[in-house]
């Protein structure tokens, strides 16, 4: 590997950047391509199914061979609320991959005998994020139904791109909460990121029919980064 290509990977996993190494298998030469570095022709279409999949791999593009080495940043879910679906979605999030914080500071409910073995804070989420900023590899499911605890971080989210943004609440408790958002300087196009009701429709009912609906939706939105805009292009 180059050198100055060795340096660049190591800083994009510092500040949590996905990135791909792509080298020539016919001349050895290499180098990084970040996400949402513009790559043109096949070449551009199987970096960007790399960086969607996570899987490194040779292709064939434009009559060239290369290899693909993708080195995405660790996918983490930060919970807001330490309630009912949390203890569901936590477990199945680790499980699948993620790395899982919870932030509530009602200490009645954010306590290590209801979340054994997942970070958890007991701590206004102003405060923690400003120590723990969110990125465009972390996603965000707010489900306090308290708009003291829940906006701050919804509103952090959109304002950094995280891949994914949720929030428990009907549709009459999601129009309130679009109301303070725009008050908030928000507009209509980036609120309109947030899913809620939350969690992919499957009829869920209980607490941990409501935490598989949740973590689906955020697979999926992990798994179908920048196809959205795509899809708005060819419309």
């Amino acid at each position: 590997m180059d050198p100055y290509s060795l340096k660049k990977l190591n800083e994009y996993r510092r500040t949590r950047r996905a990135a791909t190494l792509l080298t020539d298998l016919e001349d050895g030469r290499d180098r990084v391509v970040a996400e949402g570095d513009q790559v043109a022709g096949e070449l551009g279409e199987h970096i960007a199914k790399a960086f969607r999949s996570g899987k490194s791999g040779s292709v064939e593009a434009d009559g060239h061979s290369y290899f693909l080495n993708v080195h995405l940043p660790p996918p983490r879910l930060v919970i807001i609320g330490a309630v009912h679906i949390s203890q569901a979605l936590a477990p199945m999030a680790k499980i699948a991959g993620f790395d899982v914080h919870i932030i509530d500071p009602r200490t009645a409910f954010a306590s290590d005998d209801r979340f054994p073995d997942v970070r958890l804070d007991a701590e206004w989420p102003e405060v923690v994020l400003k120590d723990n900023p969110l990125d465009p590899y972390s996603a965000v499911a707010a489900v306090t139904h308290d708009p003291k605890i829940d906006d701050f971080p919804l509103k952090a989210a959109l304002e950094s791109g995280c891949f994914y943004v949720g929030a428990l609440g009907s549709r009459k408790t999601h129009a309130k909460r679009v109301e303070r958002l725009t008050e908030a300087g928000l507009t209509p196009e980036v609120i309109s990121r947030i899913n809620a009701p939350i969690g992919l429709d499957i009829g869920a009912a209980s607490p941990q029919e409501i935490a598989v609906a949740v973590l689906a939706q955020v697979i999926q939105a992990l798994r179908t980064r920048g196809l959205e805009s795509k899809r708005g292009e060819v419309a």
